[in-house]
């Protein structure tokens, strides 16, 4: 799920490299989300399946998405739920391959796993036998796994490629990596790409802007693809060059620009010390952040420090873990966030007795705060250890683990919702401000003299500090 422009998410940085749109972005990356690695690692597949099975490897590896799914969603699940979707997903693959009229039935379950498991293979063997020459047998054994994960209606769990993967391993480990510098996110109404650049990368450097709309790469529209196929066409070899057609914003014709790929290193804090305050923005909960986190706030202390602000706006999430480490900068002692599984098993994480002692908070927040962030914003709240100032959050209240596939790609599945210390369910719902100050988001004015809400949270550490 890494950004400081991007939603959901379940979504996740793109330097370039974004998985989300949601998580996460969290990224997705709390999405990268466990909120991606849920029970502290990335889970296994069903052995017994892979070693006892005879059937071949593509259908082993639908069998174990089936298995998973069932065993794993924060939900009950209807096999033919699952049958449909793969059906869909395999018509419409064959479709988009200029094959007119897919002959693949839509095959009725019984909840009978083995049976149920057997009809996903036949729709998958027929749609090999009659169509793999047209295109893949791996192509078609992933649009089967896709339409699987899609038919479940839930945005946040997915089929990942080993592309994919690899994309939201690199922005949890910090971003090092090639591309242009830039985040990016998709709006879930409009389905625009925007953009905000990191500052001395290539695409800052080539007059990027915050809240820029991407409209074509080299060419090629960006009108009606998902955020990882735009983060392909831009992502390239180190030294090339890119073409991007950009909209700015209140702009009326697009405009042309060129910008070198270079290699890219983002860290999630953005840190400085002004007015007697520490401003801290963070742009995801990577595995990095915590430190980074506390290293910001520690140095405004050295500085005496009069108060203290963090900016989680437009944070999409990430590691659950980096979650409940960073709260715990603030709370000394107690529950930071409880998950809640499909059997209403109670997992609770607890505050890891390293508070810092940084007072008065401000803590920033808006529709695009999500998922990890929701989690440090709804403990601070809760404890009434800072003030909340901005606008509604996004309301990402469920958290995600990671499945390996045999084919290097991987299922994320919803595996739990969470609350907040007090009990509180966000999912869909978001958390209020303590103090609300509206602002638009696209526009390029986080810290900036047109900021309203960081000069709220200036106003209240004036009036509330030492």
């Amino acid at each position: 799920m890494t950004s400081t422009f991007r939603v959901l998410a379940a979504a996740f940085l793109i330097a370039v490299a974004s998985l989300a749109g949601a998580l996460y972005l969290g990224h997705e990356r709390a999405g990268a989300d466990e909120s991606l690695f849920g029970q502290g690692g990335v889970a296994t597949l069903d052995l017994h399946a892979l070693l006892d099975n005879p059937r071949n490897a593509d259908q082993r590896m639908l069998d174990s998405a089936f298995r998973q799914v069932e065993k794993a969603y924060y939900r009950p699940v209807r096999a033919q739920v699952l049958l449909n979707g793969e059906q869909h997903e395999l018509v419409a693959y064959l479709r988009k391959h200029n094959v007119r009229d897919p002959a693949i039935p839509l095959a009725q379950a019984n909840g009978d796993e083995s049976h149920d498991i057997n009809l996903l293979n036949q729709s998958l063997q027929l749609a090999e036998t009659q169509y793999g020459k047209m295109t893949s047998n791996a192509d078609l054994t992933q649009a089967a796994v896709r339409g699987m994960m899609n038919a479940l209606g839930d945005p946040y769990t997915t089929y990942l490629s080993a592309s994919e993967i690899n994309s939201l391993e690199e922005s949890l480990r910090g971003g090092d990596f090639g591309g242009i510098g830039v985040y990016i996110v998709q709006d879930p109404q409009t389905k625009r790409v925007l953009v905000e650049p990191i500052e001395g990368t290539p695409a800052f450097k080539a007059g990027i802007k915050t809240g820029d709309r991407i409209v074509a790469v080299d060419g090629h529209s960006v009108a009606g693809l998902k955020l990882d196929e735009v983060e392909r066409l831009i992502r390239g070899r180190i030294g090339t060059v890119v073409n991007l057609s950009v909209l700015s914003h209140n702009a009326r014709a697009a405009r042309t620009v060129a910008v070198t790929r270079q290699q890219i290193y983002v860290p999630s804090v953005h840190a400085k010390y002004e007015g007697g305050f520490e401003y801290v923005r963070l742009a995801d909960f990577g595995q990095t952040s915590y430190d980074e986190v506390r290293r910001a706030l520690l140095a405004g202390k050295a500085r005496g420090a009069r108060g203290y602000i963090l900016d989680l706006r437009n944070n999409g999430g990430g590691l659950l873990e980096a979650a409940v480490q960073i709260s715990s900068l603030f709370i000394p002692q107690g529950t930071v966030v409880s998950t809640i599984d499909r059997a209403g098993n109670r997992e609770t994480k607890g505050a890891t007795h390293e508070s810092i002692g940084v007072a008065p908070l401000a803590v920033l927040v808006n529709k695009y705060t999500a998922s990890a962030s929701e989690i440090t914003a709804g403990a601070v709240q809760d404890y009434h250890v800072g003030v909340l100032i901005g606008t509604k959050t996004f309301g990402k209240g469920v958290v995600q683990s990671i499945y390996n596939l045999s084919d290097g790609g991987a299922l994320k599945i919803t595996t739990a919702r969470y609350v907040t210390p007090l009990g509180r369910d966000i999912q869909h719902r978001g958390i209020e401000p303590d103090v609300t100050v509206s602002q638009p988001v696209e526009a390029p004015i986080i810290d900036t003299p047109k900021d309203l809400q960081l000069a709220a949270a200036k106003a209240y550490l004036r009036r509330n500090s030492p």
